[in-house]
């Protein structure tokens, strides 16, 4: 019976152990670049052992980042999902708020978990996770239109944005959030980035929307 549980324990250290020589890997290298000979060797084990629990690189790289990027993507979605749900009158109001909420929230999920976001960021070349940014704008593009909708629905009068500027203009944005988590910025500096960084890109729609504060 102990040896079955000292077995057990030694595949848990195992799994762990390259997760995190993984992690150092791909964060250095890149996924294309990393080395499966070189993730077994720091993890004191052997390639085989990789096959064995994760199937390949790809899959190695999955299980390290998969969580993190699901968590993210899904604390987009959901806001962007309750956002729609209000009535257009408490979404011209709230619509600074519940944005800029939502940010916050993932800004601190990424200081959380700032490796593996990096690397999903920057090092996910070659595989699915490198569309994260043009996913979130397409999103944004998404509930842009739905909003305005809304409001055209309710008798508010929106100006129209060409796709290409607003494909543009939510990339840029998305892209500009990111920047805070790639670059070793301190989280209080990130802070206060992200409340500067939403007030400008705030007035920049309000702008091209045709409206005015307070409408």
């Amino acid at each position: 019976m102990n040896g079955g549980e000292n077995v057990a324990k030694q595949i848990e250290g195992v799994y762990d152990k390259l997760i995190e020589c993984a992690k150092v890997e791909f964060l250095e290298k890149g996924f294309k670049d990393a080395s499966l000979r070189t993730i077994a060797k720091n993890a004191h084990t052997s390639t085989n052992s990789i096959y064995v629990r994760f199937g390949d690189k790809a899959g190695l790289f999955d299980a390290l980042v998969k969580p993190h990027y699901e968590t993210v993507m899904n604390r987009y979605i959901k806001t962007q999902n309750e956002f729609q749900s209000l009535p257009a009158d408490i979404q011209r109001i709230s619509i600074e708020k519940q944005s800029g909420d939502c940010l916050h929230d993932i800004l601190d999920y990424c200081y959380e978990h700032l490796d593996e976001m990096r690397i999903i960021l920057t090092r996910s070349d070659g595989t699915k996770y490198s569309s994260m940014v043009d996913e979130m704008a397409a999103m944004e593009v998404e509930a842009t239109h739905a909003y305005q909708q809304t409001a055209e629905e309710s008798g508010y009068s929106m100006k129209r944005i060409d796709p290409h500027l607003e494909h543009i203009i939510a990339t840029g944005m998305i892209n500009t959030f990111f920047e805070l988590v790639i670059h070793d910025i301190p989280y209080n500096e990130a802070e206060t980035y992200l409340a500067e960084m939403r007030d400008f890109y705030t007035a920049g729609w309000m702008k091209i929307l045709g409206l005015q504060e307070g409408d």
